[in-house]
């Protein structure tokens, strides 16, 4: 038996390069998939998904906004019946200029998707989860949320609050079957780049691994982490 066999992973953000590591995680673990993209990259990267009756891809959802993580956890729901596992990927970068110089539109954007993107789809998966007793969610922050460097505020408030979100979950579910915990990549870069540099940053696959390790059955004692994954840049 698989890691993931007749278990049920949301994945948002499945177009982006993170995803490209983590969906064949969950693939070859046995789990149906239910997919968030935002564009065509997901089945440029995935040709075989095209025709895979075991996944699900919902195009253009904003989950910052309600309606659509409900949205989200309905059609999954419809699809397959259950939700296992709620992986957060959807996210955004926008830093470099100082408090002083920085756009409340900058401030705003980082948090609604970095901070309320997560809320909001955890929040709508999480009565089917207590209803079945049991799931995994898993987080994606930051180190900048652990300290910042400067120069990314917005950003490293954003994923502070990542991370404040996953303990506090933590704390209201572990006694209720459910397991919530982050992950702290540093860069994500393709193979090609961490070969040529072995301090150029971590790969999705390398990411996806730990990723997995969190939702599978493995991870089962490991509660309110947020777990490194730098590799050696750090």
């Amino acid at each position: 038996m698989t890691a993931f066999s007749g278990q049920v992973a949301i994945i948002t953000g499945a177009s982006g390069l993170l995803a490209s590591g983590v969906i064949p995680e969950f693939r070859a673990g046995g789990a149906r998939l239910a997919l968030t993209c935002g564009d065509d990259r997901l089945y440029q990267r995935f040709p075989e998904l095209e025709n895979d009756p075991y996944h699900i891809c919902m195009q253009r959802l904003d989950l910052s906004a309600p309606d659509a993580a409900d949205e989200l956890a309905r059609q999954t729901l419809a699809a397959f019946g259950r939700i296992d596992v709620l992986v957060n990927i959807v996210g955004g970068w926008d830093a470099g200029a100082p408090v002083h110089e920085m756009s409340v539109e900058t401030w705003e954007k980082m948090h609604r998707l970095n901070a309320t993107t997560p809320f909001l789809t955890s929040r709508a998966v999480l009565p089917t989860m207590l209803k079945q007793g049991s799931g995994v969610i898993v987080n994606i922050g930051a180190r900048p949320g652990l300290r910042s460097s400067g120069h990314d505020a917005a950003y490293a408030a954003s994923k502070a609050a990542v991370l404040r979100l996953t303990e506090s979950m933590s704390e209201e579910y572990k006694r209720r079957g459910i397991r919530v915990n982050a992950v702290l990549p540093s860069a994500i870069n393709t193979g090609d780049q961490v070969a040529a540099d072995p301090h150029a940053g971590v790969t999705p696959t390398q990411v996806g691994r730990v990723i997995a390790f969190l939702a599978s059955e493995a991870g089962a004692i490991i509660h309110g982490a947020s777990l490194p994954a730098y590799g050696t840049r750090f």
